[in-house]
């Protein structure tokens, strides 16, 4: 049986959002896991044609890409906007301990 590898995923939610609140929400849900661990400036950005200028918090959450699906239609539930920044980055290694915690956590 392979393991799914892991991931980091960036979003950003507007500076006044509850980013604890999010990653709260993101960590405890019962149902699919979808997150080991969230972790919490201002965006210039070009949105229908306007140049737009906002104050955003970084947000990097892990997890596994088995999860992915489930993790982005919970942080599209949850977000402000009308299409929130997703991007996944794969973690091409780190440390074996807490690899296999991060699994631990996501998986059923």
């Amino acid at each position: 049986m392979t393991t799914p590898p892991p991931v980091v995923v960036l979003t950003t939610w507007p500076v006044d959002a509850d980013v604890c609140d999010v990653g709260r929400t993101l960590v405890t849900n019962t149902w699919p896991r979808v997150s080991r661990c969230s972790t919490s400036p201002t965006a210039i950005y070009r949105w229908q044609g306007q140049i737009c200028e906002d104050r955003e918090r970084p947000v990097l959450i892990k997890t596994v890409a088995e999860r992915l699906e489930a993790l982005e239609a919970r942080v599209r539930g949850l977000h402000p906007y009308d299409v929130p920044e997703f991007l996944v980055l794969p973690a091409s290694g780190g440390s074996p301990a807490y690899l296999a915690w991060m699994r631990e956590c996501t998986l059923p």
